[in-house]
């Protein structure tokens, strides 16, 4: 039998584009090519009999055009407090090679990446209010990420954007948009600024998007 497994994860996620991300206004990147970094904590998980709730995890990707063109590096973290058996499982579901094709972000993207990087076991450090589009993500030595909202430059208020997908995405039905800062040491340097942040709950089975009853 097929392996059965489930996550809810709070996530967010930074990419090097404008606020308009091409990934979910079905648009060109804005700079013709990708970075982006994400990571998360799963509040309610199994892989088969595995518990995975509780554990952190990041997700490191570049690409040198556009993401549909492939050709992308891939960095997975898992959180070093995880045993051998939930290593595994994690590193098979943000691999996407447990997903149905097309069914999660973690597939597709997964399946848009020609190089996986060796899989880093470290202690990862997360923390997001979606409401407040708060965020905060950290990878001693590797990575460090915030998030926050977008500013009104007439007011200097927080302004307000988010993406509704009623009928559901490979990703998610709704999630808040923001701006992001993150810096990537190692083998994929970035260097992000200001730019989209997304905060969102993925909440994925086997066969993709698990839709709220």
């Amino acid at each position: 039998m097929a392996d059965q497994w489930q996550i809810k994860s709070y996530t967010f996620a930074n990419c090097n584009c404008d606020a308009n991300c091409g990934c979910q206004f079905n648009l060109p990147s804005t700079h013709g090519h990708c970075q982006f970094v994400q990571g998360g904590r799963i509040v309610e998980g199994h892989f088969n009999t595995t518990p995975l709730s509780g554990l952190h995890w990041a997700w490191i990707l570049v690409w040198p055009g556009e993401v549909a063109e492939g050709g992308g590096t891939s960095l997975i973290v898992i959180d070093e407090r995880a045993n051998s058996e939930q290593r595994d499982a994690l590193e098979k579901i943000i691999s996407g090679t447990v997903s149905a094709p097309g069914s999660s972000h973690f597939a597709v993207y997964g399946s848009m990446c020609d190089k996986q990087l060796q899989t880093r076991y470290m202690p990862i450090e997360f923390e997001m209010n979606i409401e407040d589009r708060t965020a905060d993500l950290k990878v001693p030595g590797l990575l460090e990420a915030s998030g926050e909202p977008l500013i009104d430059p007439f007011s200097g208020d927080p302004f307000h954007i988010a993406l509704a997908r009623p009928g559901g995405s490979f990703e998610f039905m709704y999630a808040e948009i923001g701006a992001g800062t993150a810096t990537v040491s190692a083998e994929l340097p970035i260097q992000l600024d200001g730019s989209y942040a997304q905060f969102c709950v993925h909440h994925y089975n086997q066969d993709g998007l698990v839709k709220a009853a």
